[in-house]
C-alpha cells in the first residue's frame, strides 16, 4: 500500500477502478473497518446495506466489501443498482446500521468510488471517516476482532428494494397529483436510475420517452446524462416533449430542459421551489442554502419574495452541513444537486424532477413559463499565478475589490478565490452591465497578477 495516509476525499474514496485505492484489497479492508466501527457489544447482529451504480467494476468492489463486512460478524443486505439517494433512504427505512454506495457519480466508467452513509442516511462525519481510515492502514485492531467460525455474517439480496424506493418517491407528492397528459423525456445516463426513473414517471401517469437507459457496464455517463445535455435536448425537441429530465450516473443530481430546449438548472429549481414553499409558509427560516457558485439571479429572485440566500463553499457536503446545522429545508447547487431535507437526507435528482413536474401539473403552465429567475450576466477571469499569496495580504487588490463592490452595490457580486487544483486565481463578477463587469474582472485580475506573479 502506498505511504499516502489519506483515503477519503470530499465525497468518499475515489479513483480509477483496479488501481489503489479502488482495488479489491482496499475495498475488503474498508468493509472490515466499517463493520468494526459499527459493530458493538450488545450481541445484536448488525446489518450494513450495499448498493451501487452500473459500472463494470461494481461487481468486483461489491463482493470485496461484502466479504470484509461478513468476516467481522456483520450481515449484509445487497440492493443492486439503485441511485445514491435510494441507498440513503433504504439504509434509514430498513434500520440498517450503515449504508455503502459504490459509485463515482458523473465520472466516466473507468472511475469508481466508495462512500458510506450513517443509519440516519447522512454522509459519515469526518471523525468516523478518519477512524475507518486508521483501521485500514493499521489492521492489528480489526484483526483481533474477526468473527468466530459460527458468527460470520450472512449476505442476502433485497429483491423488492426498487419497489420500496418507488413507493417512497410517489409518497413525496400529494396523492392528488398525477402527470396525466405530460410527455416527459428522461436521460438515465446509463446509470443507477435506468429502471426506477422511467417507472416512477409512468406510474404517476406521464407518457415517458427514455434514453440512455441500457447500461452495459461501460457506457455510464458516456455522452449522456446531466453533464452532456445535447442528447436530452434533441429528444425533447424531436418528440415535442413537455419537459426533459437528465440525471447523472448515480441519480443524485438533475438538469431539466424546458419545452423550448433551454436548460433549467439547480438554481432555477431552487428559485421556483424556494418561492413556492415560502408562499405556502413551508420554507424553514425563510431561507435557501446555495454555494458561492450560484448565480446572482437566484439571490435576486429569492430576495424579491422576501427569502434570504445563504451561501456556502463549493460542494453539496458543505450545503448539507449548513442545512443540518441550522435546520434549513431547501438547498443545493447550480449543478443540479438539490436537497429537500423534509423528504431526503441527500440530493435526489428524481425528487427534484418530481417536485418541478408537480408544479407544471398543478399550475397547467409550461416549464418555461414557471421560470422564477433571470440569470445575471457573469464573467470569469482566470489569472495564472506563481504562488497563492493570500488575497488579504494584497492591499491594492483589497482596495480594488472594495471599490468594485461599491460600484455593484446590491445589483451584482464578485468572488475571488484560488483554484484548488491549478495555479490559478479565479475572479468572477456578476452584474447587469456586461462592459462594467468585464472591466472590473480585468482590473482585479491585473492587480492579482502584479502581486502573485504570472508564470
Amino acid at each position: 500500500m502506498s505511504t499516502h495516509r489519506k483515503l477519503f476525499g470530499t465525497d468518499g474514496v475515489r479513483g480509477v477502478a483496479n488501481q489503489e485505492p479502488i482495488t479489491s484489497e482496499t475495498a475488503l479492508k474498508l468493509g472490515r473497518a466499517l463493520a468494526h466501527v459499527f459493530r458493538n457489544s450488545t450481541g445484536r447482529h448488525r446489518r450494513i446495506l450495499i448498493g451501487k451504480d452500473t459500472r463494470l467494476s461494481g461487481y468486483m468492489l461489491e463482493t470485496a466489501i461484502e466479504s470484509g463486512i461478513c468476516s467481522m460478524g456483520v450481515d449484509v443486505w445487497l440492493v443492486g443498482p439503485l441511485p445514491t439517494p435510494a441507498i440513503a433512504f433504504l439504509t434509514r427505512s430498513m434500520r440498517a446500521d450503515a449504508g455503502v454506495v459504490i459509485s463515482a457519480s458523473h465520472n466516466p466508467f473507468q472511475d469508481n468510488g466508495i462512500k458510506f452513509f450513517s443509519r440516519e442516511g447522512f454522509k459519515l462525519d469526518d471523525q468516523t471517516e478518519r477512524r475507518i481510515e486508521a483501521l485500514v492502514f493499521d489492521e492489528s485492531e480489526v484483526g483481533e476482532h474477526r468473527a468466530r467460525a459460527d458468527d460470520i455474517g450472512k449476505a442476502k439480496r433485497i429483491d423488492d428494494a426498487l419497489g420500496r424506493y418507488l413507493v417512497f418517491l410517489k409518497s413525496c407528492l400529494p396523492r392528488s397529483v398525477t402527470f396525466d397528459g405530460l410527455k416527459v423525456a428522461i436521460d438515465c445516463a446509463n446509470g443507477a436510475a435506468y429502471k426506477v426513473g422511467p417507472e416512477a414517471l409512468e406510474e404517476l401517469g406521464a407518457e415517458v420517452v427514455a434514453i440512455a437507459a441500457e447500461p452495459n457496464g461501460t457506457n455510464i455517463n458516456l455522452n449522456c446524462g446531466a453533464t452532456h445535455l445535447d442528447a436530452i435536448r434533441e429528444t425533447v425537441m424531436r418528440e415535442h416533449a413537455n419537459v426533459g429530465i437528465a440525471l447523472d450516473g448515480d441519480g443524485d443530481r438533475v438538469m431539466l430542459i424546458d419545452e423550448r430546449g433551454e436548460v433549467f438548472d439547480g438554481d432555477d429549481v431552487m428559485a421556483l421551489l424556494g418561492r413556492k414553499l415560502a408562499a405556502q409558509g413551508r420554507l424553514s427560516h425563510n431561507a435557501v442554502v446555495a454555494t458561492v457558485m450560484s448565480n446572482f439571479g437566484l439571490e435576486l429572485a429569492l430576495r424579491d419574495a422576501g427569502v434570504r440566500l445563504i451561501r456556502t463553499e463549493v460542494g453539496d457536503p458543505a450545503v448539507a452541513r449548513e442545512m443540518r446545522l441550522n435546520s434549513y429545508n431547501l438547498g443545493g447547487e447550480q449543478s443540479g444537486h438539490v436537497i429537500f431535507m423534509d423528504l431526503s437526507t441527500t440530493g435526489d435528482g428524481l425528487i427534484s424532477a418530481l417536485m418541478v413536474l408537480a408544479q407544471m401539473a398543478e399550475s397547467g403552465r409550461t416549464l418555461g413559463e414557471l421560470r422564477a429567475m433571470r440569470r445575471v450576466p457573469q464573467v470569469l477571469e482566470n489569472v495564472r499565478v506563481r504562488n497563492r499569496v493570500p488575497i488579504a495580504e494584497m492591499p491594492d487588490v483589497q482596495r480594488i475589490i472594495a471599490d468594485a463592490e461599491r460600484r455593484l452595490a446590491g445589483a451584482g457580486r464578485l468572488l475571488v478565490r484560488y483554484s484548488g487544483t491549478e495555479m490559478l486565481a479565479r475572479v468572477m463578477v456578476e452584474g447587469e452591465d456586461g462592459i462594467q463587469i468585464k472591466t472590473l474582472a480585468q482590473e482585479i485580475g491585473a492587480a492579482i497578477q502584479k502581486y502573485a506573479g504570472a508564470l
